[in-house]
């Protein structure tokens, strides 16, 4: 059984694709990739990757959070970035998520560009948690 949450509370509008899925028995959760805008729509400042990667960090949390898991069940996590001279400062956000012995796999992506011509970094990751 999956179940496909399109759109917890908090979250952007979604446009085509579910925000979180969540497949059994060992319940493996995926969250789609969550951008830098707010919960109305609204883009974070496309001139501060610490601001944008801190809305992205926060989205993922929540899309964790309202399928019963949280960052310790994260196995796997896709990050995709327009410039990779933000890697430093986006891991610096990242930091204040996960604890440093318990990082997940994780794939880096450097992007001609996102979905919005502002967004400078786009984060999924898969999770595994309890049935």
């Amino acid at each position: 059984m999956t179940d496909h949450l399109a759109r917890p509370a908090g979250l952007p509008p979604s446009n085509g694709y579910s925000h979180v899925t969540v497949a059994g028995p060992g319940r493996l959760v995926h969250v789609s990739g969550q951008v830098p805008a707010r919960a109305d729509g609204t883009v974070v400042d496309p001139t501060d990757v610490a601001a944008q990667a801190e809305q992205v960090f926060e989205h993922l949390q929540t899309a964790l959070a309202a399928a019963g898991a949280g960052w310790g069940d994260v196995v796997k996590m896709g990050y995709f970035l327009t410039d990779l001279a933000d890697l430093p400062v986006v891991r610096g956000v990242r930091d204040r998520y996960l604890a440093p012995d318990r990082l997940p796999a994780s794939s880096l992506v450097q992007v001609a560009g996102l979905v919005h011509p502002d967004f400078r970094v786009e984060i999924d990751a898969v999770a595994v948690v309890e049935s």
